[in-house]
């Protein structure tokens, strides 16, 4: 009958695995190590190491004042603010904000103050001949006749006086 080899494997030592490969760490990893050091000495340069262990070592008390912070009524709407200034932002399609972007930036957007002399009366009304001008002005239209809609919404679950 056929005798079993045996497999004597020694046993294995995970402290000395992890040491190891602490031992030989810094020569694989050198240029990322003083990349880190690097980063490090920048970080206590600026003082964000100091302001870290500041919070860290204020963590209670400032969770304790934004709780509070947060409980006032002036906090509590600007939460709410907030959340509907988020939605309100998801809600816009981002090619019309990105046209909203470019409008801004070449219209208010220069270095100095924009001059915008008054147009006449007659050339304000020759622009109206212009269906980018119509086009703007029906969307502005459009979202003050909304606007309106809402308030007069919100006006009519008040309570009348």
């Amino acid at each position: 009958m056929a005798q079993p080899i045996p497999l004597d494997l020694p046993p294995r030592d995970p402290r000395k695995e992890l040491l190891d490969r602490l031992e030989s760490a810094p020569q694989e990893h050198a240029e990322a190590l003083l990349d880190a050091y690097e980063l490090l000495e920048q970080f206590r340069q600026a003082g964000i190491l100091q302001l870290l262990r500041g919070t860290l070592s204020a963590g209670d008390e400032i969770l304790e004042r934004a709780a509070s912070a947060a409980k006032s009524p002036q906090g509590t709407r600007a939460l709410r603010n907030l959340l509907i200034l988020g939605h309100m932002l998801s809600s816009i399609n981002p090619d019309v904000l990105q046209c909203i972007a470019v409008a801004t930036g070449e219209t208010l957007g220069s270095e100095r103050k924009p001059i915008i002399d008054p147009p006449g009366l007659l050339a304000l009304l020759s622009e109206f001949g212009q269906p980018e001008l119509r086009r703007s002005v029906a969307l502005i239209n459009r979202f003050l006749l909304t606007l309106g809609h809402q308030l007069g919404n919100v006006g009519s679950a008040r309570p009348q006086s």
